[in-house]
């Protein structure tokens, strides 16, 4: 069964083949649904495995080529996405995923960023987000 966020994000990805993305995973809790979250990895790794992902939660923790099977995850729960947020920036991201349930902090300064943003937010939830588009993936 091909759920409706499956399709959405596998057309993203295809329509976006000669762009930079990078896959942004919240490490902050190890109450994340891991294998939901790994399943959406997996994606990126076989459509586009040029992909960066980047681990984080209050710091960026990595940094690599994407692969499903190398998220370590925390507990503390504490989570920034200005750090990644800036890391894209500074590297010229044309597109962003962000994997997260939204509950952690932006910078007050950070009114936009100049990349495309998708936040992939796991849970039935759909959280207001302060710009980019938020998904839900359940």
């Amino acid at each position: 069964m091909v759920l409706k966020w499956h399709k959405t994000i596998l057309s993203m990805i295809q329509q976006r083949q000669d762009k930079k993305i990078a896959l942004v995973v919240d490490t902050s809790t190890n109450e994340a649904p891991t294998i939901l979250i790994n399943n959406i990895v997996k994606l990126f790794e076989q459509l586009k495995p040029d992909t960066i992902l980047v681990q984080a939660d209050f710091k960026i923790r990595s940094i690599s080529q994407v692969k499903s099977d190398t998220i370590k995850y925390y507990t503390h729960g504490k989570s920034s996405y200005t750090l990644a947020l800036e890391w894209a920036a500074e590297e010229q991201v044309d597109t962003l995923f962000y994997i997260t349930d939204v509950t952690g902090f932006f910078s007050e300064e950070m009114e936009n960023v100049d990349f495309e943003l998708f936040w992939l937010v796991p849970g039935t939830f759909l959280p207001r987000v302060p710009f980019g588009k938020a998904i839900k993936v359940a």
